[in-house]
């Protein structure tokens, strides 16, 4: 027999009209703006009204270093939300929302799987509601800005070769990493070299994620850093958008984006999508609006944080619970088998068979991420193993003894053939673990240096033996602190794949240090980017990208969509 595609198990879904999953939330229609009958955005007035209603409990969802074996956690995230409703708790899933790039590039769609899925499937990994278009736009409305100013006798004295923003585009495109433009001519503008981000790596899509309201997102947006004066380092002033007077038109743009978005899963459980800022290159969360939003509206919220618990989970806990004043009740640390025994040193096309060595030198990884869950930041943890067929016994069997000697329960999860009765083990373990001692707190205090921050993050984090600031660094580390912003919180761009800055070195590597090549201030977000390693804001197409097997037919039913 053979098994549906994710895409055929969401195309198979009766949905529910949106309008009946609001009110299952208490939603009321003043707040709703439906887009067709399985979408609508949620007014963001509706946290002004609700300020009093108490919080509901908030999840985390977090994984082990991510490997190409693959772990589920949008897949568990999900499920969870679904389990908990099926042992009768009001729950919500809150979400980001699916970049492009990766769609059509390694991923395919990023709308959960099997049967732990939020639909409509293809909307929601395509265009959805239009956020990103919205974020692109005001990004590059601020870029045109820049050199509209410099084409028109340059009134801020902006350094062409200082300029620090960039365009975007929701694409893996290579080829726009590095480009010179202006050419043809005085007409055309001022020639100087430049280059493109992916959007969910444009400040404009952390700001919108940081923000509590519009008025704040206005002001963010008035900070942003684009470039700074001519002139010797000491005298050289930073130019922002305020200096442009861009805000209240890239707020205008953004006016409808920063309301979250409703839709559901497969058993009709309410799931918020909102925002989505890779957590290789930016924090890698979904928006303050949505998470407070979830709280508000259901006794039990799950949201997840992107790539593995070194990046993800460490950027929502010391950046966006320190910027919006919460904390998780409760975390869970999503792992395979499979992606352990590869952090063993197993191949890809050798984990289908029983290696109790493999997975035994794979743990550390996981270990390490709990360990830092409970004992870095204080917080009551579970590891959710995704089930795959060809698992053993033996080899869950030494997964929980092994997390059982530091005191976190391992329960197995079956969410993508089961669905939420595939978490319902999963999701009594969550409400047990929310009412444990919570003994929350961050990685580093605010106080000290840039590097010192930096120092901790590895020490603490990733297990390593400290921080290497390159000479380029180390100036800008100065210029920074000089300008007031050293006192901000840090967000490390780093590979995914390791917890060192070598994406090679797999499993819980040791005596290892980082190396900080370039770091800049994101002053609407609020937070200090230190770029490590090969990290590029710009990804690239794989050699076969996922768009070659994605296909509409005559009716617009789309296929290949993973």
């Amino acid at each position: 027999m053979s098994v549906k595609s994710d895409i055929e198990i969401a195309q198979s879904a009766v949905m529910k009209p949106i309008t009946e999953i609001a009110d299952g939330l208490g939603i009321e229609e003043k707040y709703l703006e439906q887009y067709g009958r399985y979408k609508a955005k949620i007014s963001d007035r509706l946290l002004k009204d609700k300020a009093a209603k108490p919080d509901g409990k908030l999840i985390l969802v977090t994984a082990i270093t991510p490997t190409p074996a693959g772990e589920g956690k949008t897949t568990t995230s999900v499920g969870l939300a679904d389990g908990l409703s099926r042992i009768g708790k009001k729950s919500i899933a809150v979400l980001r929302e699916p970049s492009l790039g990766p769609v059509f590039g390694l991923k395919g769609g990023a709308a959960g799987g099997g049967y732990a899925q939020v639909v409509p499937m293809e909307d929601i990994n395509l265009h959805f509601t239009g956020d990103f278009h919205a974020i692109g736009a005001a990004n590059n409305l601020l870029a045109a800005m820049i050199d509209n100013s410099i084409y028109h006798g340059n009134p801020l004295n902006i350094d062409p070769r200082k300029i620090t923003w960039k365009r975007c585009v929701d694409m893996n495109d290579r080829q726009l990493r590095f480009l010179v433009d202006g050419l043809g001519g005085k007409p055309n503008g001022v020639p100087r070299e430049d280059g493109y981000d992916i959007t969910v790596a444009s400040e404009v899509m952390a700001v919108l994620c940081l923000s509590s309201d519009l008025m704040d997102l206005k002001e963010r947006l008035s900070r942003l850093i684009v470039g700074y004066t001519y002139g010797r380092i000491a005298e050289q002033k930073p130019v922002t958008a305020g200096d442009l007077h861009a805000e209240g038109a890239m707020a205008a743009l953004l006016k409808d984006a920063i309301k979250p978005n409703l839709v559901q899963t497969l058993e009709h459980t309410p799931a918020i999508i909102h925002g989505g800022p890779f957590a290789n290159i930016a924090h890698g969360c979904n928006s303050v609006i949505a998470t407070r939003m979830g709280m508000k509206l259901a006794d039990y919220t799950v949201t997840e944080a992107g790539f593995g618990a070194d990046l993800g989970a460490e950027k929502f806990l010391d950046i966006k619970c320190r910027k919006a004043g919460i904390r998780p009740d409760a975390v869970v640390v999503v792992a395979t088998v499979r992606a352990l025994k590869m952090h063993g040193g197993r191949p890809k096309n050798e984990l289908a068979s029983e290696d109790l060595d493999a997975l035994e030198a794979g743990l550390p990884n996981l270990l390490k991420h709990v360990s830092n869950i409970r004992d870095v930041f204080g917080l009551p943890c579970v590891v959710a193993l995704n089930a795959f067929p060809t698992d053993t016994e033996a080899e869950w069997k030494l997964v929980k003894e092994e997390c059982g000697k530091l005191g976190v329960k391992v329960v197995l999860s079956e969410v993508w053939a089961k669905g939420g009765e595939g978490a319902e083990a999963l999701a009594a373990e969550v409400v047990r673990l929310c009412e444990e001692p919570n003994h929350f707190g961050y990685a580093y205090d605010l106080d000290g240096s840039i590097e010192d921050k930096l120092d901790q993050i590895v020490r603490k984090i990733y297990g390593g033996d400290g921080v290497l600031l390159t000479e380029n660094a180390k100036k800008q580390e100065k210029q920074l602190e000089a300008m007031g912003y050293g006192d901000l919180p840090i967000c490390v761009a780093k590979t995914q794949y390791s917890f060192t800055d070598d994406p090679k070195k797999l499993g819980a590597p040791s005596g290892f240090k980082i190396t900080v090549r370039n770091l800049k201030v994101n002053a609407g977000a609020g937070f200090i980017v230190a770029l490590t390693g090969d990290i590029m804001t710009m990804p690239g197409l794989p050699t076969r990208p996922a768009a070659e097997n994605i296909d509409v037919d005559e009716n617009g039913k789309i296929t290949g969509l993973f």
